[in-house]
């Protein structure tokens, strides 16, 4: 496991990598990021930005989505996995929003969670993103890092791993590190091709020095 000082030194190198690492969900305000999330589970962020380029021109409100039915919903996001069930959750969804939010999205954690289709990760990230609170939403690329690192333990649950970034992590750091980590497990430390032999990490990297020395 990395001490906090080599985890400092992983952060530092991380924020060199991707200085202007962000959101890369194309959204105007607190609700299209809301949809937006919503349709990103077990999709990637490039898919979603093509679904709702038409979708955030059609559908501007809560009302909106309300407006139609939810097999022509599913047809707006059909290219999106898991799209019927993501349709039924967005329009429940709006529905709470209308009736118990004024149709403005909340700005705390158990009351977004509240909501169809929005768990903590969801949450957190609309949190950080919308509402510029301190939050690490942890998806399959923090996971990833965080365990093949080091940082965490391998049987870490996701709740687990946020915790221990938490801890382990400035709490002013923690919106800026979680856009960083994604980036970094997205582009660098791939799922199936990790790019260990050109990582500045690779000294302090447990996972990353196992399959240098396979690959030899």
């Amino acid at each position: 496991m990395l001490n906090l000082k080599q985890i400092r030194y992983c952060l530092d190198q991380m924020e060199q990598m991707f200085p202007d690492a962000e959101c890369e969900l194309v959204h105007d305000n607190p609700f299209e990021l809301v949809i937006a999330v919503l349709l990103s589970a077990q999709c990637t962020d490039v898919l979603v930005n093509k679904v709702t380029k038409s979708l955030f021109e059609k559908y501007k409100t809560p009302e909106d989505y309300l407006a139609v039915s939810v097999e022509e919903l599913q047809q707006d996001i059909r290219s999106i996995g898991l799209y019927k069930n993501k349709a039924k959750n967005i329009q429940k969804l709006c529905r709470s929003l209308i009736d118990e939010y004024d149709g403005i999205v909340p700005e705390t954690r158990e009351e977004l969670t509240s909501l169809a289709g929005v768990g903590r990760k969801t949450a957190n990230v609309v949190m950080s993103v919308a509402f510029g609170e301190p939050a690490i939403a942890v998806d399959t690329h923090i996971e990833r890092v965080s365990k093949r690192l080091g940082i965490c333990r391998w049987k870490d649950s996701v709740l687990e791993v946020e915790k221990t970034l938490m801890r382990k992590v400035p709490k002013e750091e923690w919106s800026a590190t979680h856009h960083r980590m994604i980036f970094f497990g997205r582009y660098h430390c791939k799922a199936r091709n990790p790019n260990c032999s050109e990582c500045p990490l690779l000294d302090i990297c447990r996972e990353g020095q196992k399959r240098m020395k396979k690959e030899k």
